[in-house]
């Protein structure tokens, strides 16, 4: 074979490559034009799917997240009841007294309010139980832990 023959085959082969690169850009350009629609439409299931569980608002200047709650909504007892002092003081866990017990609620209502207060906010441990500050849920007010109390103390008399 001499250098013009080969030359000759050469091009000829490199014609072809180039040709059939082409041919597939051009066809994986049709493919992937036709399933643009389809990425755009799986977008709007896959911003669904990375949605975060829970949503931070802003209530004046206090910041409530899932599981907190603002003082605005909690202004009544029987609220803040429901959401964070329920879990113990509805089955009676780690010696809580139950709401409407008035046995259980009676010597601790002869302690006076102020006492009660003191330690559903600071917590505190007795020989019947354990009460945790702020009934575990450091987010809650003063105010929110006092109306609770109260709440209950009504509901125990």
């Amino acid at each position: 074979m001499t250098d013009r023959e080969f030359m000759k085959t050469f091009s000829g082969l490199l014609a072809a490559l180039v040709a059939l690169t082409v041919i597939i850009f051009v066809v994986a350009q049709m493919v992937s034009g036709s399933k643009k629609t389809q990425v755009a439409q799986a977008d709007g299931d896959v911003v669904a799917r990375i949605k975060p569980v829970g949503e931070l608002v802003a209530a004046g200047a206090t910041a409530v997240a899932n599981g907190v709650i603002p003082s605005a909504q909690a202004a009544n007892g029987k609220g803040t009841y429901d959401k964070a002092c329920m879990a113990c003081h509805a089955a009676g866990v780690a010696g809580a007294p139950k709401l409407g017990d008035k046995a259980a609620w009676g010597p601790r209502i002869a302690q006076g309010n102020d006492t009660l207060y003191t330690h559903a906010i600071k917590g505190f441990q007795g020989k019947k139980g354990f009460m945790p500050a702020k009934g575990g849920n450091a987010a809650l007010s003063d105010a929110d832990v006092k109306a609770a109390v109260d709440y209950m103390v009504g509901q125990g008399k």
